[in-house]
């Protein structure tokens, strides 16, 4: 039995679907979820739903029971992750799981992101659990940029903090194909995979393919990483938000979210989804 946490999220439901198209019987797999009734639309499919919440380990355990393998999908509650992904990692140990894999981050081993804190503290407790693990490190998702397309057409412009540095930006339709390699497959116990996109890319490649695609002139506006965290604030952003934001892009500088490891075109079986194709789904969704 494979259990999927956080299956209702973007991530994990690309994750079902993929594990069902790969033959896996709906039975077989568990949507484990905050909210069951958001997956009424896998429980009619025959997937099995149950209650899975992050800071409440009975519900964790219920959630485990009879599992083989278990996707991890990180929690989102940053800053409060590491007793969550605790509670994770004991029950799963409990559960006797075969195989748990965690959704951590690109060169978890040496990043000093502040994102990448609770992904280093999370893979120590998987560690030290003793429990058969896969560390699944993805890189960024080149959908957190597709997303905001319809405001760089707007405005002209892609403001960004990440300078010149390349970037393994990959969809998050190819980072849960890998998950779903993975927990359908062989071989991967105990492996940390740095997963990232075939070719790097940086902000100025991606200004000039959209405007390729788009016909309309868009711009890269590259700004200091403080001046990034203000106008995350302006356009609404928390500021403990902006801050991890306006971090992460001083991590692109330091090459922290590049790997040229290929593990991602590797588990996948094919090259990563290209910037091109990227772009082009990205402005299809806009209509």
């Amino acid at each position: 039995m494979i259990v999927v946490t956080g299956a209702t999220g973007q991530l994990g439901s690309i994750v079902i679907e993929d594990l069902l198209a790969r033959g896996v019987p709906a039975a077989e797999i568990v949507a484990a979820v905050r909210t069951p009734e958001k997956a009424a639309g896998f429980a009619e499919r025959g997937v099995q739903v149950r209650h899975a919440d992050y800071n409440d380990p009975a519900s964790l355990a219920s959630a485990f029971e009879g599992a083989d393998k278990i996707l991890f999908i990180s929690g989102t509650d940053v800053g409060q992750r590491e007793p969550q992904h605790r509670n994770v990692v004991d029950a799963a140990r409990a559960a006797g799981v075969g195989l748990l894999a965690y959704t951590s981050i690109l060169n978890a081993d040496t990043a000093k992101l502040v994102l990448a804190g609770e992904h280093q503290a999370t893979e120590a407790f998987i560690r030290e659990s003793g429990v058969p693990f896969v560390f699944l490190r993805n890189g960024f998702y080149v959908d957190l940029y597709t997303s905001t397309f319809a405001q760089n057409l707007e405005h002209g412009a892609i403001v960004d903090a990440s300078g010149d540095a390349r970037l393994s930006l990959a969809t998050r339709a190819d980072f849960a194909g890998a998950a779903a390699a993975v927990l359908t497959g062989e071989g991967h116990e105990n492996k940390a995979y740095e997963l990232g996109g075939d070719l790097a890319v940086t902000m100025t490649e991606l200004a000039a393919e959209l405007s390729r695609q788009s016909g309309r002139t868009v711009e890269y506006r590259n700004i200091t990483p403080a001046e990034y965290a203000a106008f995350l604030v302006s356009v609404g952003l928390p500021q403990v938000a902006a801050d991890v934001y306006a971090d992460s892009r001083v991590g692109m500088l330091r090459g922290e979210l590049y790997t040229d490891s290929k593990d991602l075109s590797r588990l996948l079986g094919r090259p990563t989804t290209s910037l091109a194709d990227a772009v082009a789904a990205g402005l299809k969704q806009l209509g």
